[in-house]
């Protein structure tokens, strides 16, 4: 590890241990009423906000469109790293454990190295250029196999598959929706800066939610709850506005394979969060195939 990049390293794993009790957060707000749609509206408003807030003080580019072609990427940034993202990590926090979606989700390092390595052989634009190498080989192959099978293990825990098996399938999507945001927003955020391609991705986010918000706003009775705007200004202000920016730095001094690779330390913090104020526990099947996941996601980073 170069010395000149440890300060990212470290804001990297200060960002992963936040957002691993987002998740938390997220199922707090769950359980007083809040539907994971107006969740993710509101706490992407407040960071919206506030992003124009830091542009204007910091004097950064207000500038609002810049091409069909770059516009279509930051479409595809907001999707994926937003409005899809959270929507489908929120909804499966509706139906299983947070521990579980945050172990399931943090197979997005291994799908970003595999579609990392897709593009790379196929892409010729500079978002291919500006991808980290990586080779096929057994980490890559047998990191991908043991992930694979440690998230069948989570999902198909016969305890109680009824229940959460939807939630499971969701967090695998937001897994897959992270890994996508991951091979375009590196080069944004070279090009445009990283308050920049942020706030392009939040405008992208909340405009792209739009259609799914009737009948998903919470009343004012549960607004009204503190549990409920702390959580809403802990997940709007701290998790989005100040954790995309800083990530987005981080993507673009480590790489799109590095800086997701930590991704993989979610769980952790998801873990034992959940367990203190949740009271949540895991099945021995699941506790296995957890295990199986960080170890697959570990191996197959090797293949960079």
């Amino acid at each position: 590890m170069k010395s000149s990049l440890l300060p990212y390293h470290i804001l990297a794993l200060a960002v992963v241990a936040v957002w691993g009790v987002t998740f938390v957060s997220t199922k707090v707000l769950i359980g007083a009423g809040m539907h994971p749609v107006g969740i993710f509206f509101i706490r992407f408003v407040m960071a919206y906000a506030g992003i124009w807030v830091y542009t204007g003080l910091s004097r950064n580019s207000t500038k609002l469109w810049y091409g069909w072609k770059d516009e279509l990427v930051f479409l595809i940034l907001g999707v994926t790293g937003g409005s899809f993202y959270f929507l489908t990590e929120n909804t499966a926090l509706a139906y299983t454990q947070a521990c579980n979606v945050a172990f399931l989700v943090c197979s997005a390092p291994l799908f970003t190295a595999i579609f990392t390595l897709i593009y790379k052989h196929f892409g010729k634009d500079r978002f291919a250029r500006g991808l980290e190498p990586i080779r096929l080989g057994w980490p890559l192959i047998g990191g991908t196999i043991l992930a694979l099978a440690g998230m069948a293990l989570v999902v198909f825990d016969g305890a109680r598959l009824q229940l959460s098996a939807k939630g499971d399938l969701l967090a695998i999507g937001a897994a897959l929706c992270w890994a996508v945001y991951s091979l375009f927003m590196a080069e944004m955020t070279r090009e445009y800066g990283t308050v920049t391609a942020t706030r392009k991705v939040f405008f992208y986010g909340l405009l792209t939610i739009i259609p799914f918000l009737p009948g998903h706003l919470s009343s004012t009775e549960i607004l009204a709850q503190p549990v409920v705007w702390g959580n809403l200004l802990f997940l709007g202000l701290v998790a989005s506005l100040i954790c995309f920016i800083a990530w987005n730095l981080v993507m673009e001094k480590l790489g799109n394979v590095s800086s997701t690779n930590y991704v993989y330390l979610n769980p952790v913090f998801t873990l034992l969060t959940a367990i203190a104020i949740l009271g949540e526990r895991l099945t021995l099947p699941a506790a296995i195939g957890c295990a199986a996941i960080l170890a697959g996601v570990i191996w197959a980073g090797r293949s960079r």
